[in-house]
């Protein structure tokens, strides 16, 4: 472990595979002591035995599901205790209905909520306030560039994104005179198991759109540390976010290539956009 003077603690949501793990493992090699959070202790354990040994960083599990009140207020308690301050927050957790907004239904769109906009408000404001006295500290948002635009017709995860990054954006600029720094990263498609264990077919993406997880860790550190209050990684995804942005509107609309929300297709099951947990979130069936 690092000396207790210059020890630095990191917690990261959705910790125990694809982003979050690729972050994990970047702040571990940092000599950041670590606390993982998300639903499979398994995986968490996992993770978190490997970090410590290749490390010796200190490394604390605690398994929450952040779409109820419970995991949430452990999560923040755990955030907001003065004697053992979070210096770097990742929220990363969130997910994505498959499924268009008017075949879904009430609770599956507050549960979608609560993980990408509650959630990550709840932390927030939960770590926010002991940064801001001691003059120090940070808070990595992961969002989308899918929260520039309306391109998946029908999904409401993209909303839920542009929150996201307003959110991240606008408290940014109101804590950087105290030394706190809030940013939004906005990836396009990453290489995790996401795709591969939600059942989503991504054979027609090009090659060139997918990003590296641990490079795009890289990334939005280097980012952070900059002071930006946002950052899309990677020229081509920046070019589109500058598409996204300025095109008109009825060109974004025809152009729209994601179908996730567009009634019609194959639904019926409920996957992780940026997976909590390394897998699929409980599934239903259709009506």
């Amino acid at each position: 472990m690092a000396n207790q003077s210059t020890a630095r603690t990191a917690l990261v949501t959705g910790a125990s595979s694809g982003i979050g793990a690729a972050f994990a493992r970047a702040l571990a090699a940092d000599s950041y002591d670590l606390v993982l959070v998300a639903r499979r202790e398994d995986r968490l354990t996992e993770l978190a035995d490997t970090l410590s040994a290749g490390h010796g960083v200190a490394v604390e599990v605690i398994v929450a599901d952040l779409t109820d009140d419970s995991g949430r207020e452990r999560v923040a308690a755990r955030l907001g205790d003065p004697a053992r301050p979070v210096d770097l927050l990742v929220n990363n957790a969130g997910l994505s209905l498959n499924t268009p907004f008017v075949r879904s239904s009430a609770a599956r769109e507050t549960e979608l909520l609560n993980l990408n906009v509650y959630a990550m408000m709840r932390l927030t404001l939960a770590v926010l306030p002991g940064m801001v006295a001691r003059r120090r500290g940070g808070v990595l948002n992961v969002s989308s560039v899918a929260g520039f635009a309306a391109v998946m017709p029908g999904s409401t995860y993209s909303a839920t994104k542009a929150w996201v990054t307003n959110f991240s954006e606008s408290v940014g600029q109101s804590v950087s005179r105290f030394g706190v720094r809030v940013m939004a990263l906005c990836p396009g498609y990453v290489r995790s198991e996401f795709h591969q264990r939600a059942g989503i077919d991504m054979t027609k993406t090009p090659d060139w759109l997918w990003l590296d997880a641990d490079q795009l860790v890289r990334d939005a550190l280097r980012d952070l540390r900059r002071g930006k209050l946002v950052s899309v990684p990677n020229w081509k995804y920046k070019v589109a976010v500058f598409g996204l942005r300025h095109l008109p509107r009825p060109l974004l609309q025809r152009v729209a290539r994601d179908t996730r929300g567009r009634i019609g297709r194959n639904e019926g099951t409920e996957v992780t956009d940026i997976d909590p947990d390394g897998g699929r979130r409980q599934t239903h069936s259709s009506t």
